[in-house]
């Protein structure tokens, strides 16, 4: 089953990876304040240590009083949380893996009253957060320009911070998704109307921030076709439609996309995943994610469904493979076995500990 492959390096950028092995981006409400916790960066270290070779932070809310949806998220406005993110990349580096920091806003998913900014609604780009149903704030030209700048801002201190590069989080039905979204964008201006106008937001996002940083800091954005919203929905609804998306995406030149899925194995479009679909679409590096090593997704985990068995390690090798990926994201294995990756790697599978919401509940 061993495929060394799997654990041959990889570039993003000019970042080299050890191998194609990701921790995937999991929020976890240990940051009162905004600041991530003390355990913060031996939660993460723990991770590079047992052998992922890029860490993807949890949703770190951009510096805007409408970012915010859910409590005690991270972001990185106090000194004290700027503090404690140096921290986190300091252990991390010290196991030759690299960290991005994942920029977050909920966009109409926030509901007034969540923290401080009481009187803050959701911001969107047309108040709506599914289709006809307006309920939230609907942004500007003004607006938007503000919101682009602070990505940007944003992503300097980041680099400021020692972070290897941010993933700017466009999936899930968060802000940015909510533009690319038809339902929830219909807008008349340059940022809403076709699917190409429909991603000028996210374009102008991420050339915002690789304009104030140095060649050397990546740069990319997570899609996905699904909502929290409406697990049944789609960004294209056809592998042509998928292009005109990608393509457009593309002329921004993020360093890498990350295609979110439930599943990573289950087809999207015409028996193909997401992920091996815009893999044949780009040369632009593609993360895949959902579910890996799980026999369930993380949708159950809030039904009472949380314990789960290892599984589908044949399947992730047999698609990495077939080019389906060039790097594979793990999220909840990760949470019960920080040593996952270097189990795999020593064929070990059946040391792996599995995921149960135990895991959620508690830190480290």
């Amino acid at each position: 089953m061993t495929n060394k492959s799997l654990f041959s390096p990889f570039y993003i950028n000019n970042h080299e990876l050890k191998n194609r092995f990701v921790m995937a981006p999991m929020t976890r409400n240990f940051a009162p304040n905004g600041i991530p916790s003390d355990y913060a960066s031996e939660y993460y270290a723990k991770r590079a240590k047992g052998g992922v070779s890029l860490i993807l932070t949890e949703g770190v809310e951009v510096s805007h009083p409408s970012s915010s949806g859910y409590p005690d998220v991270p972001n990185l406005i106090s000194s004290e949380s700027k503090k404690m993110w140096a921290q986190v990349v300091k252990e991390v580096h010290k196991y030759e893996s690299k960290i991005f920091c994942q920029l977050w806003h909920v966009g109409g998913i926030r509901k007034p009253g969540i923290d401080k900014h009481k009187d803050v609604p959701g911001y969107t780009p047309s108040g709506l957060v599914r289709a006809n149903k307006k309920v939230a704030y609907e942004m500007t030209l003004d607006d938007i320009q503000e919101m682009i700048s602070i990505y940007a801002e944003d992503a300097k201190i980041c680099e400021e911070l020692g972070f290897d590069g941010v993933e700017i989080h466009g999936a899930h039905g968060y802000l940015i998704d909510q533009f690319f979204w038809s339902d929830t964008n219909i807008r008349s201006d340059k940022y809403g109307g076709s699917l190409e106008k429909r991603t000028q937001f996210a374009r102008d996002i991420i050339q915002a921030c690789q304009n104030v940083t140095t060649e050397d800091f990546s740069v990319g954005i997570r899609f996905s076709q699904w909502k929290q919203q409406d697990y049944d929905a789609k960004l294209a609804l056809n592998k042509n439609e998928l292009k005109i998306f990608v393509d457009c995406l593309s002329e921004s030149k993020p360093d890498f996309f990350h295609t979110s899925m439930r599943r990573f194995w289950e087809p999207e479009i015409n028996n193909s995943t997401l992920a091996a679909l815009v893999k044949g679409m780009t040369e632009i590096p593609v993360i895949g994610v959902g579910s890996v090593g799980l026999d369930k997704d993380f949708i159950r985990l809030y039904a009472g469904d949380d314990k789960t068995k290892v599984s589908d390690i044949d399947h992730l090798f047999d698609s990495f493979r077939a080019e389906e990926f060039d790097l594979i994201a793990i999220g909840r294995a990760l949470l019960s076995d920080p040593d996952w990756v270097k189990k795999l790697e020593q064929n070990k599978i059946d040391t792996i500990i599995p995921f149960d919401k135990s895991f959620v509940e508690n830190y480290i």
